[in-house]
Order: structure tokens, then sequence, then C-alpha cells
């Protein structure tokens, strides 16, 4: 029998690439994105649901569930996140661009998982896309003053989350690698394929006593 995925920020980028990798492998996969007509060059794959959402649309989230058909969920990856704009040093934060960067990198994916408790498989595992940049032993650099309070918001959710759900499912924050794609830019070191490899390696090697790590996507731990 097929295993199920769950992936948060499709349409583009590092989700994009998760799905296609586990649609190739044999998962079902649900997608969500905003637009789904971004995903229609894969909508052609039986395996593949896409639904519509935003991940700070709370009510739409808490519907989630609802549109798995019975499903049960193995795999629950959130993916979907934003950078919090270009302007966000020292002098240049701005209240309501941090606020929305903390609502769809840090909260909206508690909100999934809460929404999605009930649907996981025994054992499921929860995957949180986060980044070095969330790394407080890791800033050598300061600044980004969004993303970087963001990330590190969702590695302390992911911790509190693994102790929650402790001998239920592994909860681990995964670094994909400074990637190529609209957020990385072109002078990103690792391409989208290669991270999601890497990750997929990752998590097929996840044991119960992982949970609570942050971990790259070539293996190693990293620090908080």
């Amino acid at each position: 029998m097929s295993k199920t995925l769950f992936v948060t920020g499709a349409s583009r980028g590092i989700g994009r690439e998760i799905a296609k990798q586990y649609l190739a492998i044999g998962w079902r996969v649900f997608a969500t994105c905003r637009n789904p007509a971004d995903l229609a060059d894969l909508a052609s794959h039986g395996a593949l649901t896409v639904l519509t959402l935003d991940v700070t649309d709370w009510d739409a989230v808490a519907t989630l569930a609802s549109q798995l058909g019975g499903a049960r969920v193995d795999l629950l990856i959130n993916n979907a996140g934003t950078y919090g704009g270009v302007m966000q040093g020292l002098g240049n934060t701005d209240v309501a661009t941090w606020l929305a960067t903390l609502a769809t990198n840090a909260i909206a994916p508690v909100k999934v998982v809460e929404a999605l408790l009930a649907s996981l498989a025994a054992n499921a595992v929860i995957i949180n896309i986060s980044s070095k940049m969330g790394s407080m032993s890791d800033n050598g650099s300061g600044g980004d003053y969004h993303y970087r309070s963001a990330k590190a918001a969702l590695n302390a959710a992911t911790v509190s989350m693994a102790r929650d759900l402790a001998g239920r499912h592994c909860c681990v924050a995964l670094h994909p690698g400074w990637v190529q794609t609209d957020m990385g830019g072109a002078y990103a070191l690792v391409d989208t394929a290669s991270s999601v490899t890497g990750m997929r390696e990752v998590i097929a090697g996840l044991q119960a006593a992982d949970t609570g790590r942050f971990i790259s996507f070539d293996g190693r731990s990293l620090p908080w």
C-alpha cells in the first residue's frame, strides 16, 4: 500500500519539488497552494490531490482534515514560507510585515498540525521546513529580523511538538540548504532537486529518537 504525503506551499520551488519527487516514488500526495493552476502540469498524476489554501487563513486550515477523504497522512511537511521582505535590517523593520512573516512561518505550521493531528497515521512523521537563519548559535551576521525570528519561533514550536507528541510522532526541523529558488536567489549553492533528494534521504532514515532535532538536508545536526 502506498504512503501518503501532505505538503504545504507546493506551487513552486522546494514544495513543488517535494510533491514531484514523492509522486515519482509512488506516494499519494496532497499538495496545497494558493493557486491550483500552478500545479496544472502535475495534476494529471492520479496520485496527486491539489488543495487551495492560504496557510494563514485559519478558518480554511481548520477544514483540512475534511478534505482528505478519510486518508491517513504518513508524512506531513510544513513547507509554506515567506522571506519577509528585503528591508528587515535594524532600523528598517516593519511591524505589519514582521507579524505576517511570523504568521506564515511559525504559527501556520502549528495550526496545520493541529488541524491534521487526528488524520495522522500511527508513527507519522512531521517535518517543519526551517532554516539555518533561525539558529541563534549560527547567527554571525545579524540582520534579517523578520525571517530569522520567525524561523527561530518555528524551531521552538518544533521542539514543543516533539515533547507533546513523544511516542506518537517524530517531529523534526529540517534545513533545506541555501536553495536556488525565488527566495534563495540565483547564487544559492543547492538546486531544488538535490535539496529535496537529500531531505528525502534524511526523512527516510529518521527514528523515534530523532524527534526534536534540527537537521540539515545533508544529514548534519544543526545548533539551535
